[in-house]
């Protein structure tokens, strides 16, 4: 079993830096408003936003030069003024980074000498499972855009206490399902436009029994097909095993699988084929059950529960419909820590 690094919680006043480690979106004059509405959300929790030298050059400048983004991330874990780190929103490459990481004794060095909170979710998966191979826990939480930059009074409250989970002080969490769930942007660039709410399912149990316990580990289940397969870019499968970014089958073991899925809304035939890799390695075999996430706008909500009892050995408990990643709202799962998933709860003790 890997010894994680627990990072020291945060604290009113931490300084939290912000980089685009794959779309360079946040940096656009289109994005204004929702910087400004994001950093006055942070401010709110009690965070202070740095953003790094590279992180608002815009779409292109990201997009050409991974490079900068890599740099970004050593500066961030090498300043010693700095608390935590909170990727501005997804994307689908920030495998590029990889190579400029890896091969960086000092940022090794920095990552394990000076553990940080580091904070994202989606294509940020590929970094929390770099972060996890040199021995960081990490958080499965928020982005800059999205979440903190949610239209009307305020974050949703759901994902606001669960933000507020990452400072000291803070009880042992219990995460239970939120009350609402909401309807993702028809229009992801409109900042007036408000969120739909709708009453919300309280968790499923699909198979197995509960309570079931392990230590959390996982991401969204289309940035990890792309990283084992090479589907979406071609090399992205060779940095993957160049660099052991995906946990062998043994280190599964024992742990509790959590998976989302993103935007995109996979279709039912994808997301059987996404969990079929994950059968055809084994994970399945070594695992103590599954946390699944909401579907965004509950899209083929009763498709995957049906694909998930047909794929997933019935011996593993599978708790479905929970607030993760790319849900609205979301709650925040610490990679690395025990878990205990009750029928209506997981306990983070």
């Amino acid at each position: 079993m890997k010894e994680l690094i627990i990072p020291p919680k945060l604290k009113k006043g931490s300084r939290i830096a912000v980089v685009s480690l794959s779309w360079g979106i946040l940096g656009e004059k289109t994005m204004e408003p929702f910087l400004q509405l994001g950093i006055s959300r942070m401010k709110a929790l009690g965070m202070e936003p740095v953003f790094m030298p590279n992180a608002l050059k815009g779409e292109s400048y990201i997009l050409d030069h991974p490079e900068a983004r890599a740099q970004d991330l050593k500066d961030a874990f090498a300043d010693p003024s700095v608390d935590g780190i909170l990727t501005a929103i997804g994307g689908d490459d920030t495998y590029r980074t990889v190579p400029f990481l890896l091969e960086d004794e000092e940022f090794i060095r920095n990552v394990r000498e000076h553990p940080k909170v580091f904070m994202g979710y989606s294509d940020t998966t590929v970094n929390h499972f770099m972060l996890y191979g040199l021995g960081l826990a990490t958080y499965y939480a928020p982005c800059f855009l999205g979440h903190y930059t949610e239209q009307g009074e305020d974050m949703l409250s759901y994902t606001k206490n669960a933000v507020k989970s990452l400072f000291e002080g803070t009880a042992p969490l219990e995460v239970l399902p939120s009350e609402m769930w909401y309807e993702s942007k028809k229009d992801f660039f409109d900042f007036e436009e408000l969120p739909t709410g709708h009453k919300n399912h309280p968790y499923e149990l699909l198979q197995g029994n509960t309570p079931f316990s392990g230590e959390l580990l996982g991401g969204c289940l289309e940035s990890i097909y792309d990283l084992l397969t090479g589907a979406r870019y071609p090399d992205e499968k060779q940095v993957c095993e160049k660099y052991h970014l995906f946990p062998d089958r043994d280190e599964w073991a024992g742990k509790i699988l959590f998976i989302e899925t993103c935007e995109e809304k996979p279709t039912p035939s994808e997301y059987e084929r996404d969990l079929l890799l994950l059968r055809e390695l084994g994970i399945f075999d070594v695992i103590n059950g599954m946390i699944v996430g909401k579907p965004q706008d509950e899209a083929y909500y009763g498709e995957y529960r049906e694909i998930l009892r047909r794929i997933v050995p019935r011996n593993v408990p599978i708790l479905y419909n929970v607030n993760i990643g790319h849900a609205r709202p979301v709650t925040v799962l610490p990679i690395g820590r025990r878990a205990i998933c009750c029928e209506d709860r997981i306990i983070l003790p």
